[in-house]
């Protein structure tokens, strides 16, 4: 089972479209009054991209198949949209000319030991690795601290969108859930259009949508989107809130696969509690590894 790209093409190009009034797209709104309908009208589109209104009216019907690059470009131009939309808007192009197959990718769901030694030497700071459809698949000492609740979780493989969506604890963890959760399902659009058979992520979307109707609403925005950097709000269970900044490097010999460190700003508070939030995580590790060498556990186990 894959995504069927004509839907696809269809209900993204018409959202796009939904959300652009003629005064965003420099376009003079003839007529007056209200608008039946949202956004941008199709004759508008056709002549921002321009192209013909029943050629772009054939786009909208989810006919990509055989569209050139300067087409596409002046497509995602009147669209006014993102990085992360042109992506899309190219990988959905690219379904359509080469065709749904049942083949797929292979999804990392591991890292090499060189990649796990490189975590651990990051000691100042949390860090982890993560799979396009958000597993998490490696961290460092701090990382495993800094998103406990995360880890606790039932669920495995351990899944920022899972929990996010599934485990009453993400709405204390993330103060603005909702923002999260839809850069959540946003991330997972953008994966399911450049490897839409991989049969994880099929199995998860799913899940999402039979468990949760609040993914099932914004799966249906088709949005899409790209972590590189930003900020994020956490309230710890142990440190409380943090305020604190991130980015992403893809592994770039092991496709697939993204790093993610977590720092605070100087001098601020949540500097002083991540670096409390170190000792914490470092005396629990050391309890750890001492009760597995104890005695008592020894006879526990035998």
């Amino acid at each position: 089972m894959g995504i069927d790209v004509r839907n696809e093409i269809r209900d993204f190009l018409s959202s796009r479209r939904a959300r652009l009034t003629p005064d965003q797209a420099g376009m003079p709104a003839f007529g007056g009054g209200t608008r039946r309908v949202p956004g941008l009208r199709r004759h508008e589109v056709a002549m921002l991209a321009g192209v013909s209104v029943d050629y772009y009216t054939r786009l909208e019907r989810g006919t990509l198949k055989g569209v050139s690059e300067g087409v596409l470009d002046g497509l995602a131009t009147a669209l006014q949209l993102d990085e992360a939309e042109r992506a899309h808007l190219a990988d959905l192009a690219h379904l359509a000319n080469a065709g749904v197959k049942t083949t797929h990718r292979p999804v990392p769901t591991s890292v090499r030991p060189a990649v796990q030694r490189l975590l651990d030497a990051i000691t100042g700071a949390p860090a982890w690795v993560r799979n396009e459809r958000l597993d998490i698949v490696a961290a460092n000492t701090l990382g495993h601290a800094l998103y406990a609740p995360v880890f606790a979780g039932a669920g495995r493989p351990v899944n920022t969108a899972r929990f996010a969506f599934l485990d009453p604890a993400a709405r204390d963890f993330f103060p603005r859930w909702e923002q999260t959760a839809r850069d959540a399902v946003a991330v997972l659009r953008t994966t399911a259009a450049s490897n839409p058979c991989e049969p994880g992520l099929m199995t998860l979307v799913s899940e999402l949508s039979a468990k949760s109707e609040e993914f099932r609403t914004w799966w249906a925005e088709h949005d899409v989107h790209v972590h590189r950097s930003g900020r994020k709000h956490l309230h710890h269970p142990i440190v409380g809130d943090l305020e604190l900044t991130f980015e992403a490097l893809d592994l770039v010999a092991d496709p697939g696969l993204t790093v993610f460190t977590y720092g605070a700003d100087a001098g601020s508070e949540s500097e002083r509690s991540l670096s409390l939030l170190g000792t914490w995580a470092a005396t629990e590790l050391a309890e750890q590894r001492a009760a597995v060498r104890s005695p008592e556990s020894v006879d526990q186990v035998d």
